[in-house]
């Protein structure tokens, strides 16, 4: 074995201090991204989706140019909460996002189908390939925060994303259930294995206010959220009731519109 020259580039032998090749992968030539935000959840219908529109149009108003890669294949809901109708286009060097209202920069699924409610019925390797194209084909231009919507789980997608997309870190949505800490747990040791940082945790339906009284009604029980913070030194940026403003609003495509402080905390945590 020949002296070590520490410059693994150059050698062929398999050693301890031998780093591992990065798989991250580069945006398009013409798009530069500064700062990119995994929105992740260990089961589905606990608010994904709901978390990163907020998100992203709380980044727009303040002032930042703003994107959103939906990374949700089978269960794309992003373009309909921002009312997106059109089609993405493309050129020869690329396929170019959709704008929202308020200029929030949108890549997803439905917006290549030429039917929204066609099923997407594709095997794990073939719905990672698509997302990596998303990051990888698209010409998102300039951009401060990127805000990646991926779907529930550990499974191919989360992988790829964690594996191939530079992110600064992710945020974890939850609801009050007492499965949640088990679910909780799987996505924050799957970020730990994967080295990426967990910004916090956001528990969604945490009460709903009572029209009359104010007070707070918890649907679901007793919250668990506090605990799980604790057992993995995590802060819990924010919690979202059930807002029938809020639904009303997400149904109606018109996300933009809707002002509230749930998510203020979480904002300033992103947004540095």
């Amino acid at each position: 074995m020949s002296e070590c020259t520490h410059d693994c580039s150059t050698c062929g032998e398999s050693c301890a201090s031998r780093k591992p090749e990065s798989l991250i992968e580069k945006p398009h030539e013409l798009s530069h991204i500064k700062n990119v935000i995994g929105i992740v959840s260990g089961k589905g219908g606990v608010g994904k989706s709901l978390v990163t529109s907020l998100l992203a149009v709380y980044s727009q108003r303040e002032g930042y140019k703003t994107a959103i890669l939906d990374a949700d294949i089978t269960g794309p809901s992003i373009p309909k909460a921002f009312g997106i109708k059109e089609k993405a286009d493309g050129c020869d060097e690329g396929i170019f996002p959709v704008k929202t209202k308020t200029g929030i920069s949108v890549m997803s699924i439905n917006l290549l189908l030429e039917n929204d409610e066609e099923p997407v019925i594709w095997r794990g390797p073939v719905i990672a390939g698509a997302v990596k194209q998303f990051w990888q084909d698209v010409i998102w231009n300039d951009i401060d925060y990127m805000f990646v919507d991926m779907p529930p789980g550990t499974g191919d997608v989360p992988l790829t994303v964690f594996q191939s997309i530079p992110l600064n870190g992710i945020i974890v949505v939850t609801s009050p259930q007492d499965l949640v800490s088990m679910i909780v747990s799987k996505a924050v040791k799957m970020a730990e294995l994967m080295n990426v940082k967990v910004l916090g945790l956001v528990e969604n339906m945490s009460y709903v206010k009572c029209p009359g009284c104010g007070e707070e009604i918890k649907l679901y029980g007793d919250s668990h959220i506090d605990e799980i913070a604790k057992q993995y030194g995590l802060e819990v940026l924010a919690r979202i009731p059930v807002d029938p403003l809020l639904a009303s609003q997400v149904d109606k495509g018109i996300i933009e519109l809707y002002n509230s402080d749930y998510l203020d905390n979480a904002a300033k945590k992103v947004l540095k």
